[in-house]
């Protein structure tokens, strides 16, 4: 079968996952070079390098140029296989990001799968433990998708040492959902998980999304003794069709004000507008509707992953995505 020819020159590690899972599920395999380009440090990088041989494993494949630092991958996929599965990072690399790029072949099997993933649960740029169990595992069981997540242990970035398990149930395939309506306001929240960190930052970092964001109803979790400190807060909007949750995790450098004047910023952009999903759900949302066959979803401004992840789901199937600015800070993605 011919080689899909993919350029990762423009994007980052996203465009390898999304291309892993579309290899999987369809068989077609691909060449990927240029790989995180433009990245400080380009090339598979110790999580990158885990997906794609948990790739190999799951779907009994090939993968040429599977090493640290390489630019260059030539990915080819069996037949997939249901089963119970244990894959380690190595780093505080984000489990949950390796999570969504298995999901889509294992719910394409015949049986049920478990995963027991290790390495970091709660990391800035990833989608944390939270959302993927209450807004991403939701949203995908509108589609027809079910899967069930535990949090073993918590794994903050840089340390690490988190442990997820997953329940995966198969699927006959994914149905048609539009994501436009998302339905009255129902409550809001403000967390934050800590460990090994005192109250007065955690508290500092509320009172900064307050000042972008109110929020009366807050609460401060603490993790049990652990692998390494850290710190992440969560600002909630549940409504009638879905929930919205903004994050932001503690980082060396990065003031408990600052990231909480950021995470009270993104909140409000977003319930000033009639989105039913945010930004970071949108781009996860793209793949299951383009194997769904088609879907619309209402979003706030889209990010820069949106772009390259259509890029490489249309190489994959024969879908077409439109972007429409709506105004008002509210955008439209169909396929």
């Amino acid at each position: 079968m011919k080689l899909i020819q993919l350029n990762g020159q423009s994007g980052g590690g996203q465009m390898l996952r999304t291309a892993l899972s579309l290899a999987m599920v369809t068989g077609q395999p691909f060449r990927m070079t240029h790989i995180r380009g433009q990245r400080s440090k380009p090339g598979l990088m110790r999580q990158h390098l885990t997906c794609v041989k948990a790739a190999v494993e799951i779907s009994q494949g090939t993968a040429d140029g599977a090493e640290l630092g390489s630019t260059e991958l030539v990915f080819r996929a069996g037949e997939i296989q249901a089963g119970d599965y244990e894959f380690a990072i190595g780093t505080a690399g984000s489990t949950t990001l390796l999570l969504q790029t298995l999901l889509p072949a294992l719910w394409m099997t015949k049986g049920k799968s478990t995963l027991r993933l290790s390495g970091g649960t709660h990391n800035p740029l990833a989608p944390p433990f939270d959302f993927v169990e209450q807004v991403f595992l939701p949203a995908m069981k509108k589609f027809g998708a079910d899967a069930t997540i535990r949090l073993v242990e918590t794994g903050f970035a840089p340390t690490g040492g988190g442990i997820l398990e997953a329940g995966i149930s198969p699927t006959a395939g994914l149905g048609k959902v539009n994501f436009t309506e998302r339905g009255e306001l129902q409550a809001t929240n403000l967390r934050v998980i800590s460990r090994q960190v005192s109250n007065s930052v955690a508290s500092r970092l509320m009172d900064a999304v307050g000042k972008a964001w109110p929020c009366e109803k807050r609460k401060i979790e603490h993790r049990d003794e652990g692998p390494g400190q850290g710190l992440i807060g969560y600002a909630e909007a549940h409504f009638a069709n879905g929930c919205e949750m903004v994050s932001g995790c503690g980082e060396r450098g990065q003031s408990a004000e600052k990231i909480g004047h950021r995470m009270g910023k993104s909140m409000s952009t977003f319930m000033n507008t009639r989105a039913a999903v945010g930004r970071h759900l949108a781009d996860q949302l793209l793949l299951p509707m383009a194997l769904a066959g088609g879907g619309e979803i209402t979003t706030t401004a889209p990010d820069a992953h949106v772009p390259t992840n259509v890029s490489i789901i249309e190489k994959f199937l024969p879908v077409k995505f439109s972007i429409e600015d709506e105004g008002g800070g509210l955008f439209r993605i169909s396929c």
